[in-house]
């Protein structure tokens, strides 16, 4: 039960970053706290998904946006230290959470960087082109 509630939980997550909308409240949900902070982490790693496709598609707006909220919900679930037993292996999904924040941290800037060297290439190439 508490593997279904976790997927509940990853995608109403999700599509709450996505949307730019509240976190669903676990308790309106009728869901446990290990399932939900488990959940949470989750859908950090969905964000990444989103990340990347929306970098793919040269729209980096809301990039940083989702990058922030997936920083907020990593310092969240790294301040909560208490028995695996307790938290359905809430320690592990941390670890993997911010692996995640930082890779995508990295992907980000990188697309960021090469973004502005393609707009300061252009500059160039009108300059160029008007002299």
């Amino acid at each position: 039960m508490q593997d279904a509630q976790k997927e509940l939980v990853e995608a109403y997550c999700t599509l709450a970053l996505v949307k730019r909308h509240t976190l669903p409240d676990p308790t309106a949900l009728g869901i446990a706290p290990a399932a939900f902070l488990n959940g949470l982490g989750e859908a950090v790693g969905e964000a990444r998904r989103y990340v990347l496709d929306l970098l793919r598609r040269g729209d980096s707006d809301g990039c940083d946006h989702l990058l922030g909220a997936m920083d907020e919900i990593y310092s969240l679930l790294v301040t909560l230290d208490y028995p695996d037993a307790l938290t359905g292996g809430l320690r592990r999904t941390t670890d993997n959470t911010r692996g995640i924040l930082e890779k995508t941290r990295g992907d980000l800037t990188l697309a960021l960087r090469q973004e502005a060297l393609v707009a300061a290439l252009r500059a160039v190439e009108r300059s160029v082109g008007e002299g």
